[in-house]
Formats: C-alpha cells, structure tokens, sequence
C-alpha cells in the first residue's frame, strides 16, 4: 500500500471514530433537546464553523457564491434541495433516538442502521439505469438475516419504534448522497456541506417553533453535545473526510468509513455503558458484513483497473 494511501486510511479512520462517538452525543442531546431544535443548533452551528474555515482557507482566492447571477440562482437551488434532503436524514435519525428505551443500546442500533446507506446506494442505483451487481444480491440477503437478529427476532411486536426510524433514515441518507454525488462536482465540497447545513438549520428551526418546546435550560444541558456534532462531528469531520479522500484509494476509503457503525457501537458500550446481547452482537456483525460485501464490486473493479495490461 502506498504511503499516501496508508495516510488517508488513518484520516477516515479518525473521521470514522469521530462520527462513531456523535452517536453517542446525539442519543445524550435527545434526552434534553427534541430533534427539529436540537438539529437547528447543531446545523446551524456547523454552517458557521465551516463557512469561517472555508474563509480562512481560501482568503482572498475564491468567493463562496459566483458572480453570475445564473449560477447563484444554481447554487440557491441546490442548497435547497440538498439542505431539504438532509433535513429530513437527520431528523429522522435524532428523532429516532428519542424513542429508544433506557438500555437499548440506541447508538450501536442506530450506526448499523444508519450504515446500511452502503447497502441501499447501489440498489437505488438501479432507478437511475445502473445494473445490480450479483454480489449485492448476497450483501441483501445478509442485510435481512442482521437486521433479524438486530431488530426482529422477538417478533414486530418487539421492535423498537427507534429501529423504523433508523432504518428510514438510512433510506434519506441514501438518497442525500446520490443528490450529493450529484451536484457536488458543481459547487465544491466545503460550499455544499456550508449551503446544506444552514438550510437544513433554518428549515429545522421553523419546524422546531411549529411543533416543539425548548427552555434555555434544556439547550444549555444539551450544549455539550450540539458543540461536539457541529464542530468536531461535521466542521473537523467534514475536513478530515475531505483531505483523506484525497490520499485514499476509493474502495479503500469506503472500508475505512464503514468502521463508523464499529466506532458506535464500542463508544455505547464504552461511554453510555449500553452492551448489546449475543444476538444483537450477532445480527451487529451481520449488518457489518453485508455492508462489507457491499463494497466488494468497487474494490474487484479497482483491483481490475490497476493491473497492468
């Protein structure tokens, strides 16, 4: 492996434990702040955060917005669609959080969940005319024996309302990305994350005033965790995704990432003290391996690509 190869490992290795531990501050923040207000905190923030950075970082070389009033208009639209994309991915994962029991184990639950966007991708994919990979099929397979074992082996009655919401939220964050490979091409990556981030914050706040309660008290027990999720989880994530993604090869990269749902997990048990039985262990490394198996086409066709002809 290549030294720069190597280095961006560790950078989405780091990203990775960085996000494994925002589940763990996002399951703390439900407890005082309801979703739509404590995502409104948290995004808005880190639109600030990376907006300063982006400033900083490109003093006097680039804009934020074009000058052309046509690809203004362009970028207004995509942070629009992006930022609404994300509003409800992150809503419906904090959201999911607040319907967990006590001793649920809700951050390892909801990384595995929420990781199966590695599944759901390439599926959705196949909307869009792209052909379905045969190893995919397996990757499905093992995705339903994982989430049995995760979720439903006591029955649906046993199923914790949480675990829909992960699951629906792992679908919205399927289709953010696919909106984001998109359009990111068009406005540069920090642009976008800054643009999404303050919509999905103003759009979370008029939802938060139209259907939730805050007290000053209630934000202040929470601000802890809405300071790490906006500049250590998305500002200092974000960056490190960015520069590692840079280095890593692409396959390389996504197995690296995958290593969020682990990161969850230990820092539930390690932090909150919530241990999962044998069997969600079980159906945990069944969900772990289907996201594996998912990345298997990506890491054949690098492979292919690099032999010499």
């Amino acid at each position: 492996m290549k030294g720069n190869n190597v280095k961006g490992s560790l950078l989405l290795l780091l990203t990775a434990f960085i996000w494994g531990i925002a589940f763990v501050a996002q399951s703390d923040g439900a407890a005082h702040v309801p979703p739509f207000f404590f995502n409104s905190f948290r995004s808005l923030f880190a639109a600030v955060v990376l907006f300063l950075f982006f400033k900083i970082s490109f003093r006097n070389k680039q804009t934020f917005f074009p000058e052309e009033k046509k690809d203004r208009h362009s970028y207004y639209k995509i942070a629009l669609l992006c930022g609404a994309v994300f509003t409800v991915a992150t809503n419906l994962q904090q959201a999911g959080f607040g319907f967990y029991p006590p001793g649920a184990a809700s951050e390892a639950r909801a990384g595995f969940l929420t990781a199966l966007y590695v599944v759901i991708v390439p599926i959705l994919s196949v909307v869009f005319g792209k052909k379905l990979h045969p190893v995919l099929l397996l990757s499905v397979a093992v995705t339903v024996g994982g989430i049995y074992l995760l979720c439903l082996s006591g029955g649906f009655h046993g199923v914790y309302l949480g675990d829909v919401f992960m699951f629906l939220c792992a679908i919205a964050f399927s289709t953010h990305i696919m909106v984001i490979d998109r359009f990111v091409g068009i406005t540069g990556g920090i642009r976008l994350s800054v643009m999404q981030f303050f919509v999905a914050g103003i759009f979370s706040l008029i939802l938060g005033f139209l259907f939730e309660s805050v007290s000053l008290a209630d934000i202040a027990a929470a601000a802890p965790q809405i300071l790490y999720l906006g500049i250590v989880s998305s500002a200092v994530g974000y960056t490190l995704q960015s520069v590692g993604q840079k280095y890593a090869e692409p396959a390389v990269a996504s197995l690296c990432m995958s290593m969020e749902s682990v990161f969850a997990a230990l820092a539930g048990w390690m932090i909150a003290g919530n241990a999962l039985s044998v069997r969600e262990i079980i159906g945990c490394a069944l969900v772990f391996a289907a996201i594996l198996i998912a990345q298997l086409p990506e890491l054949l066709q690098n492979k292919k690509e690099d032999k010499p002809s």
